[in-house]
């Protein structure tokens, strides 16, 4: 059936007097439901490129901001300057490693100056730490489950579409009393067109969800290795600590 229909596709567009490939002309010539469908392609498009476009540039800001962070905490940590680790992080708020870092450091700081916070510095700042990475991996993945959706329901969606295209085709063949291409070339023009449209749309977010899934994963494991190392750097320091005042 798939090939008999691209095969009727070629005819139609090598045959003069049947549809019209003009978009306007073939808006015109789609039933109400055919004309849904190709709406609703565009708006899932329209939604998963806004995405595409927010989460290119939220990951390009945070992987820029997250290399210059990185070496000036560093240096601000090997001083043992706690303050001006904190007031570093606050100026790159886009980066992931620096909304991860800064809230160890606020909690290690607050247990360093309160005596009245019971627990253990290294352990409530561990905790700290993985709020902190939970929430700032929401927000990383933030719309990209839904290329995932549209990704999976649009050719569905065009799909539908064809459907309704194929029965306008042989309510065309009814009216007409003829099996000819011009009886069937309204219906298989619709088709086409929402089937077309259905992959269009559904091709880039497939593409861009697996993307950005490698991006966030990696973004996972900086970020754990930067809490791994910061936990690591709250230990040495305690230990310090200690010996000093023995």
């Amino acid at each position: 059936m798939l090939l008999q229909v691209h095969v009727w596709s070629l005819y139609l567009l090598q045959d003069n007097s049947g549809v019209g490939w003009d978009p306007v002309h073939l808006w015109a010539q789609m039933g109400g439901l055919a004309k849904a469908v190709v709406i609703l392609l565009f708006i899932m498009s329209a939604y998963s490129i806004g995405v595409m476009i927010d989460r290119l540039m939220a990951y390009n800001a945070a992987r820029k901001q997250s290399r210059q962070f990185a070496p000036a905490v560093a240096g601000a940590l090997r001083e043992g300057k706690l303050d001006e680790a904190v007031k570093i992080a606050d100026r790159y708020k886009k980066s992931h490693l620096a909304k991860v870092v800064v809230a160890g450091l606020q909690e290690f700081q607050a247990h360093q100056i309160s005596s009245e916070i019971p627990g253990e510095e290294i352990e409530a700042s561990k905790r700290a730490l993985e709020r902190a990475d939970a929430i700032v991996h929401a927000e990383l993945k933030r719309g990209v489950s839904g290329l995932a959706t549209i990704g999976s329901t649009a050719p569905f969606v065009g799909l539908f579409g064809t459907v309704a295209g194929i029965i306008n085709a042989f309510k065309g063949i009814s009216t007409e009393k003829s099996t000819g291409l011009g009886a069937v070339a309204g219906g298989i023009s619709e088709a086409l067109v929402t089937t077309a449209i259905g992959l269009f749309v559904a091709i880039p977010a497939v593409w861009m969800y697996n993307y950005f899934t490698n991006k966030i994963e990696a973004f996972d494991v900086e970020m754990g290795n930067s809490s791994s190392e910061l936990i690591d750097y709250f230990l040495k320091r305690s230990q310090r600590g200690a010996g000093a005042r023995k």
